[in-house]
């Protein structure tokens, strides 16, 4: 019985397209046959078996018995393989640098002059390197967390010789030399406890940070090195410029002051030498590829000394990997962490937990009032001069109401210190004024208050000193009697105006020192570490 689907004109379609199929198996096209030849040329095609035999199904035959041809390659062109990329892990350090270094070269006579220099200071480069072995992997971390090429971490060679505690003639600090303001611009902090300008994790992020965004703005590695050592409005400005002119607008093309010119040539000298140190008879420490060393976090208030000596290292290892703290003692509502040498950082916690004694002999204070160095030191119980030296106080100079002050810690004063006083205290000073007793004679016309007035004074005041009324108008020759600073002079205005009328010259008595209430602010000039 015929199925009710069948059709005499769908049994004649089947039958042609099966015909079909098996022609075009049996068939090569002139292509494949151009290919056989040139495969058989080349060694490619079959080889004959030595058994006298093809073996079934052989790479480059057909299926036998099937009707189907030799199978043949899809392709004469080679495949175009990328390069390959080590898989092999750099032997140091320094192999890892060199790997990711990415920045267009620089070749010209100010680099080949730098090259000269520094290969003539083998010593030099040796302090420089070994000093840098605390901070470079963490740096080289970063700058491959974030893509950045790895000339970047040569930088602090240039900036500081590796040496956290540099400050520059124009008070930039720290490893990457910041200027106190663009410190601020990148939340690194600077209170009277520590300057995160020289913390070895804070600055490097604020560096990274700040190199990003100037080759954001430039698009240009170089430039973005001038900008960072210029300032970015320098280097645009100076673009502009050769932008009007018609002039080339690369870093060799603009009109740069001597220390900005010199300053890609230095990083790029400092590149050579690392990338082939036998050339140049240099000499670099190894500086194995893993942490050097690791974070560690207080929860309590300590003194640095005794840190270093739970850590089991010296004052001065430890002072290298916590650069930004400025003070005997580590408050830890504001440095919740600290560094420590890869190995001594379990050493730390198991000799920090089996402690008994106390951990800070140091708190902070708060001055109430303006003052003089004695008073704080009585109310605090510190002595006058541990107070000076630690929050350091020069000669002659008050404290501020307000001001922060590092002082001997007591069992009335034992608690941590706050987190809104170890993030923001300050220390402001204002110059400690010595008054002298002086008598002058009034000439005619000349009150309690037109005196007052040109020595600058308060009327009332003049008035006690004399014992009159502040209404009350003296006696040509009469003698009045006042507490003046020691350099015063009297009001410019009032001495310029009257020519006729010289102001009386002042008899000095006696001196009498005071300590008023300042009215002017005067920073602190300390010494500073010079580049290493």
């Amino acid at each position: 019985m015929t199925p009710s689907w069948f059709h005499p004109r769908l049994a004649w379609l089947l039958l042609a397209f099966m015909a079909m199929l098996s022609g075009c198996a049996s068939l090569e096209s002139p292509s494949t046959e151009r290919r056989s030849a040139v495969d058989a040329a080349a060694g490619h095609g079959p080889k004959p078996s030595t058994s006298g035999e093809s073996a079934p199904n052989a790479p480059g035959q057909g299926l036998q018995g099937s009707g189907i041809g030799p199978v043949k390659p899809l392709s004469l062109n080679p495949i175009e393989r990328p390069p390959v990329v080590s898989l092999r892990p750099p032997e140091d350090l320094w192999e890892r640098i060199r790997r990711g270094f990415a920045m267009p070269d620089l070749d010209n006579e100010l680099v080949t002059d730098r090259i000269q220099w520094y290969s003539a200071r083998p010593d030099y480069i040796l302090r420089m390197t070994e000093r840098s072995q605390r901070y470079l992997f963490h740096i080289v971390e970063e700058l491959e967390r974030r893509n950045m090429p790895t000339e970047i971490a040569l930088l602090p060679f240039i900036e500081s010789a590796f040496n956290p505690q540099a400050v520059s003639s124009a008070k930039a600090a720290g490893m990457w030399q910041f200027m106190p303001q663009t410190g601020k611009s990148f939340d690194l902090r600077q209170n009277a406890f520590r300057d995160d300008r020289r913390d070895v994790l804070e600055s490097t992020r604020a560096a990274l940070d700040y190199l990003q965004r100037l080759y954001n703005m430039f698009g240009d590695w170089q430039l973005a090195l001038a900008a960072y050592n210029w300032g970015e409005g320098s280097v645009s400005r100076a673009l502009a410029r050769n932008k009007a002119a018609g002039l080339g607008l690369s870093y060799s093309d603009l009109n740069m002051p001597q220390e900005t010119r010199f300053y890609v040539p230095k990083l790029q000298a400092v590149k050579n030498l690392i990338a082939n140190p036998e050339a140049y008879g240099i000499r670099l420490p190894r500086i194995e590829n893993h942490p050097y060393f690791q974070s560690v976090p207080i929860s309590r208030d300590i003194d640095v000394a005794l840190a270093a000596k739970l850590a089991e290292i010296s004052l001065e290892d430890f002072r290298a990997l916590n650069p930004s703290m400025t003070k005997p003692v580590i408050l830890a509502a504001g440095t919740p962490q600290v560094l420590l040498p890869w190995d001594n950082a379990a050493v730390f916690e198991r000799n920090l937990a089996s402690y008994q004694g106390r951990l800070a002999s140091w708190t902070a204070w708060v001055a109430p009032s303006t003052m003089s160095v004695a008073e704080a030191a009585r109310r605090t119980g510190t002595p006058e001069s541990e107070l000076r030296r630690v929050n350091g106080i020069p000669p002659k100079m008050l404290i501020k109401a307000g001001s922060t002050l590092l002082v001997t810690r007591s069992e009335a004063k034992d608690a941590d210190v706050p987190e809104a006083v170890a993030d923001h205290g300050q220390v402001a000073l204002a110059p400690e004024v010595t008054l002298r007793r002086a008598v002058i004679h009034a000439r005619r016309g000349d009150s309690v208050e037109s005196l007052a007035k040109r020595y600058g004074v308060a009327a009332a005041t003049l008035a006690h000193w004399n014992n009159v009324g502040v209404k009350t108008q003296f006696r040509p020759g009469q003698a009045v009697t006042l507490l003046l600073p020691t350099r015063a002079t009297p009001n410019r205005s009032q001495a310029a105006a009257p020519a006729r009328k010289a102001p009386a010259k002042a008899t000095s008595i006696r001196s009498a020192p005071s300590t008023p209430k300042a009215t002017s602010t005067q920073s602190r000039n300390r010494a500073r570490a010079s580049k290493a």
